[in-house]
Parts: C-alpha cells; sequence; structure tokens
C-alpha cells in the first residue's frame, strides 16, 4: 500500500540547517520523525539499539534527506549511551537545535503479572531517557536564539488503554516534566509533546501480516481496514502524519506553542481534555 505522504512537497518551515538529534529513530515514529526534519534539510542524527537496522535506516534516509544524516547506536537505557548522542550530534553539527524523544513501548499485560523489573525496566526506557537526554542537551538547546524539544509519547497519556498498565502508569511522567520544562526552559527552549494513536508502523504492518498468515484477513489491506475501522476517520494514522507535526512543532510556524500535549490519533480517544 502506498503511504499517504509519499510524495508530499517538502513545506517550508524555515529549519534548513538546524541540527536534531532524534532518538529511537531506526525505525517507527522516531524515525518518522527523522524523515521529516530531514525533509526540510534539518541535519539528523538517527538513534537505535540494533547496529544493522540503524545502518540500514540511515542510508535509506539518506537518499531522500536534504541536510545531512548520521547514525549512532545506543541503547536508552545506559546513560553513557545518551550522552554519546547529544556528543555526537554537536561534533558532527556544531551544535544542537532541536531534541525529539521517542522510545519504544513496554511490554503488554495486565498488571497483576507485572514485576518490580518490568516497573523499573519500563521508567529507566521510557522517562531516565528523557531526563538523561534533556539533561545533556539543555546547555546546547539554549545556545544561538534557542530550540525546541518534542516527546513522541502516547494517547495512553489522555486515555487508558486495556493491557497496557505500564505505558498508562509511566509516560504520564513524561508530559509532567515536559510541562515544567516548558517554564523552566524557556524562552529560549520551547517544550511540547505529541501523543499519537495507532499509526501504520512496521509493528502495525507485522501484526496485520500475522493475521493474514492466520487466516484472519484475507488480505493485507482487508487487515489494514479493519484496524482503522473504529477510527473516526476511518484508517489508522500515516507516520508521516505525525513526523510532519513533529517537523512544525520545531518550527517557528509553531512559534508560539508551548507546554502543549497534542493527540494524533484521528479522533479515536473521547477523553475531553
Amino acid at each position: 500500500m502506498t503511504p499517504l505522504f509519499e510524495s508530499v512537497a517538502v513545506m517550508d518551515f524555515d529549519i534548513e540547517g538546524d541540527a536534531a538529534l532524534v532518538t529511537a529513530s531506526s525505525s517507527g515514529l522516531g524515525n518518522a520523525a527523522a524523515t521529516a526534519l530531514a525533509r526540510e534539510g534539518v541535519n539528523v542524527v538517527l538513534n537505535g539499539r540494533d547496529e544493522d537496522r540503524l545502518e540500514e535506516a540511515v542510508e535509506e534516509l539518506r537518499e531522500e534527506a536534504t541536510g545531512e544524516v548520521v547514525g549512532r547506536q545506543g541503547d536508552l537505557t545506559e546513560r553513557d549511551d545518551i550522552e554519546a548522542l547529544v556528543e555526537t550530534t554537536v561534533e558532527a553539527f556544531g551544535g544542537l537545535d532541536h531534541l525529539v524523544t521517542s522510545a519504544g513501548g513496554p511490554p503488554s499485560g495486565p498488571f497483576l503479572e507485572t514485576t518490580d523489573e518490568d516497573w523499573y525496566h519500563a521508567y529507566d526506557l521510557l522517562v531516565m531517557s528523557v531526563v538523561r537526554a534533556v539533561r545533556a542537551a539543555a546547555p546546547h538547546l539554549r545556545e544561538d536564539g534557542g530550540g525546541t524539544m518534542v516527546n513522541i509519547t502516547s494517547r495512553s497519556v489522555k486515555e487508558a488503554i486495556d493491557s497496557l498498565v505500564l505505558s498508562n502508569s509511566v509516560r504520564m511522567s513524561v508530559i509532567g516534566l515536559e510541562k515544567t520544562l516548558a517554564r523552566e526552559l524557556a524562552p529560549e527552549v520551547r517544550c511540547n509533546a505529541v501523543l499519537p494513536g495507532p499509526h501504520e508502523t512496521s509493528r502495525i504492518r507485522d501484526l496485520i501480516e500475522q493475521g493474514v498468515d492466520r487466516g484472519e484477513y484475507d488480505s493485507y489491506e482487508e487487515g489494514l481496514a479493519a484496524r482503522g475501522s473504529s477510527n473516526p476517520l476511518g484508517r489508522i494514522g500515516d507516520p508521516m502524519e505525525l513526523g510532519n507535526t513533529v517537523a512544525f512543532l520545531c518550527s517557528p510556524e509553531s512559534g508560539y506553542i508551548n507546554g502543549q500535549s497534542i493527540v494524533i490519533d484521528g479522533g479515536l480517544g473521547r477523553a475531553n481534555l
């Protein structure tokens, strides 16, 4: 299936030549954010744990990027790896203008089946990765007129999702941090978050293809349609819809947006706030 935004013209967000670090960006929504920035001429550092996947992602993005693309392997639960990501960005591009944080989701499961280790790992992955990245990046983001931070979290922050107790609980800490930083780092740095619902990432594609193999769907297209049937827009999101929103939040075009949490789910959620 052709992605909705595969051939969309580049928007002029006036961020060409800026430098960005996007964590967990070798695939998924982090990769979509990095792609949107790279299409705008931003120099981007990609990050992932799997070195082969990261190298592949870097090569793919270089084919369409108008800025430079650098890969840096690293585990987001390791403090030294996170500090090295920031150092790599500054050394490669002479500074850091935009920090975009992303991380893979913790395992699903009911509360009574989660262990202390599950909780500590989820906290390290989802919260401390942001804390450590911001701590290392903040001095650079404040230089030369200031920059931006965007945290990619989940719509589970607004509305609890069944069997995702770790995500429902832990990700809310990132929003509390983001709201605090929006005041403490202002006016030099604007801080916002995006809360995605279902998007057609590689994980979703794998699940649909497994459903086809099990005979639940006759085709990938049928499975994709079924996934989006409960959404008011009748579909799940294209990752680049989120990526383009992140690029917008990094740009001067969003210059008066600060401390906000923007849900990107096609209207799937029912929460009033």
